[in-house]
């Protein structure tokens, strides 16, 4: 193969990509009411699918742990606080704000780093099945050719207003069935590592000679 091809081959990028990430999650529900209130372990695992340097398609399972309070239904707070584990698989599109890939010289356009933004769906479970609209941002970095670090800010918005789990906080305002405002809402600000693979074709025959 002659150094032509060799670069040619080089500049061939990555269709697919695997990834771990891990950090902390929240809950904004009946039982709490900011983000980060009371935050726990969050983790996950990644598939994605890169159709151009701008589009992208993630698939993702992730679990995390939320937490509350008990109350009273005139609002007066209880020591003892109850746990919740959710394991989540959701499916989301992406759009790099910048065109991302390894560094070319060829192309000055790409990137190795980008902005990102994400929206999609989603089921939970925990005790039964909820389903969720998955929205974010987020930030990717290719430090080598074939791997990177991402840094993603997730919000699932909920249908439900029953991620607690607990009788006296599920519907604690009797608004569920209209007021969609009303629903649960976890989060989590994960940091990840990701590992590409499976270039895309060669643009020409003639490319894969030997």
């Amino acid at each position: 193969m002659s150094f032509a091809q060799q670069a040619q081959a080089q500049q061939q990028p990555y269709l697919c990509e695997i990834g771990l990430q891990g950090g902390c999650g929240y809950y904004v529900g009946d039982a709490a009411a900011h983000i980060f209130m009371n935050p726990r372990e969050a983790y996950g695992a990644h598939f994605r699918y890169k159709f151009t340097k701008r589009w992208a398609i993630q698939a993702k399972f992730s679990g995390q742990r939320i937490t509350g309070h008990m109350y009273t239904m005139d609002g007066k707070k209880l020591d003892p606080m109850w746990v919740n584990q959710l394991f989540s698989v959701d499916a989301m599109a992406e759009f790099n704000f910048f065109r991302f890939g390894s560094a070319n010289k060829y192309d000055k356009t790409i990137r190795p780093y980008t902005p990102y933004i994400f929206l999609g769906i989603g089921m939970t479970y925990s005790k039964q099945v909820f389903g969720y609209v998955p929205l974010g941002i987020g930030f990717k970095w290719k430090f080598h050719d074939w791997c990177g670090l991402n840094i993603a800010w997730q919000h699932n918005i909920y249908m439900s207003d029953g991620l607690e789990g607990q009788k006296e906080l599920d519907n604690k305002y009797q608004l569920n069935g209209w007021n969609w405002m009303n629903c649960d809402l976890t989060g989590m600000l994960t940091v990840g590592i990701v590992f590409e693979f499976a270039r895309s074709p060669k643009a020409c025959r003639i490319c894969n000679a030997d």
